[in-house]
């Protein structure tokens, strides 16, 4: 039995609308990174000097004197500078949140603490977004910027789950079996958040396109890689990263471990849908059937950007698809950790 007549705590409303913005933020993120936009703009905040970008012939000309090395392109200066207004936006909204929270710090029932962080998370959002610019897409920055994003979305929708107040009210057997998958959730929500830094990291070296075959990789089950290269978190700053600097075999590498990844995590989501489905509740099976369907609709993007050299709007879908994948889990982990056990057996 799920409770249904639940108040929602203040903030609730506010909490929901700053999640879909973060949704937008993500996947504007990934529109920018991918048409190859994260420098449309050398300077930060501004674009060029403007408060939104320079579009008339007079202004391109004044910007292009100004900033000699990095020409005018028109269609990457508004993805970036939309980009950078939508975040800004999704700032001050968070800060509203943390102001709400901090109002009612006296009331144990009301989350304080998660805005907090959630304002501490934005404004070194800000700085990588700052340092993406000013280091040139160096791919250590812009991996961890893009991890920032997926995890302030989840972190919103926890903040959104805990001011819905509608916890599951469960009798005392599904609720067991559910806090019994704890360790699963858990192990789901590493891996998962592995494979989104393993694609941040592929995206940012430019190595989606090192596979252009499937299953294989250029014709091999293993093919010849250089992992040490790939994977050197070391690389020096101050080179122009737009298009990657790494070799053909360390790009290798980095996309053969992508897809070993997604074999993990089909691997753990898939076991973890299984118990889910045999907790014989409906809302564990409707989580069941949620996470399946992100899991499918995210290998059916993977598989299709390879094939069909990573079209952009499929590409963008499969940055939102990651990020949906986490935000189910994090509905599972919320809902399984907040239950409450009532003594009539909803089984």
């Amino acid at each position: 039995m799920e409770q249904l007549g639940a108040t929602a705590k203040p903030g609730f409303r506010l909490a929901l609308t700053a999640t879909c913005l973060a949704l937008v933020v993500v996947g504007l993120g990934a529109f920018t990174r991918l048409k190859d936009a994260g420098l449309g703009c050398p300077d930060w905040p501004g674009c060029y000097g403007h408060l939104l970008w320079p579009n008339a012939d007079h202004e391109i000309a004044a910007a292009e004197q100004r900033f000699p090395d990095a020409p005018v392109a028109t269609d990457k200066t508004w993805p970036e500078m939309v980009h950078r207004y939508f975040a800004g936006m999704l700032g001050l909204t968070i800060l509203a949140l943390a102001v709400i929270g901090w109002r009612r710090r006296r009331d144990p029932e009301y989350p304080l603490r998660l805005p907090l962080l959630l304002v501490f998370l934005v404004v070194w959002q800000a700085l990588f977004g700052m340092w993406t610019v000013t280091l040139k897409l160096w791919p250590q920055v812009v991996t961890l910027h893009l991890l920032g994003g997926i995890g302030v979305l989840n972190l919103l929708w926890l903040l959104t789950l805990r001011l819905g107040n509608r916890p599951w009210l469960l009798g005392r057997g599904p609720a067991q079996r559910l806090r019994r998958l704890k360790p699963w959730v858990v192990l789901a929500i590493v891996v998962v958040a592995g494979q989104i830094a393993l694609g941040g990291w592929l995206s940012s070296n430019y190595a989606a396109l090192a596979c252009a075959d499937l299953p294989t990789c250029h014709g091999k089950w293993w093919p010849a890689m250089d992992a040490a290269q790939g994977f050197n978190i070391f690389q020096e700053v101050g080179p122009n990263y737009l298009g990657g600097l790494l070799e053909s075999e360390a790009r290798t590498a980095i996309h053969v471990a992508h897809r070993l990844g997604a074999v993990i995590v089909t691997l753990v989501l898939l076991g973890l849908c299984g118990m889910l489905w045999a907790v014989v509740w409906p809302g564990a099976r409707r989580l069941a059937v949620a996470l399946a369907m992100a899991l499918a609709l995210q290998i059916g993007l993977g598989i299709g950007n390879v094939l069909l050299a990573l079209p952009l709007p499929m590409a963008v879908t499969h940055n939102l698809g990651a990020a949906l994948v986490l935000l189910v889990l994090v509905t599972l982990a919320t809902r399984v950790w907040t239950l409450r056990q009532i003594d009539v057996d909803a089984g």
